[in-house]
């Protein structure tokens, strides 16, 4: 989730937005606000919603379903994966990697 509440905050400078504004849209203080940004609350659907149409952007922009879903767990499988594909010479394309 850490990675979605830097998503946010790159997507937020990039547009110029305060966290003030932000947090004033969502009708929250900039405090809890800040907590998002910094991943010390979790983001759910309804969070993601509403980041997402101030931003007017899409969801899937802030953070992907396997962002939700993910963790060390999923990474290091991800790596044995790509260990096993290495190591049996199998040919992948370089954009699935």
């Amino acid at each position: 989730m850490k990675l979605c509440g830097e998503n946010i905050r790159k997507i937020r400078r990039d547009k110029d937005y305060t966290q003030e504004y932000m947090a004033f849209e969502m009708g929250i203080s900039q405090k809890s606000y800040s907590d998002i940004e910094n991943s010390k609350v979790k983001i759910n659907l309804d969070i993601l919603t509403k980041i997402s149409a101030i931003l007017d952007i899409k969801p899937s922009d802030i953070c992907s379903i396997s962002d939700q879903c993910g963790g060390s767990h999923y990474e290091s499988k991800y790596n044995e994966l790509l260990d096993f594909i290495k190591k049996n010479n199998i040919s992948v394309p370089g954009e699935l990697l």
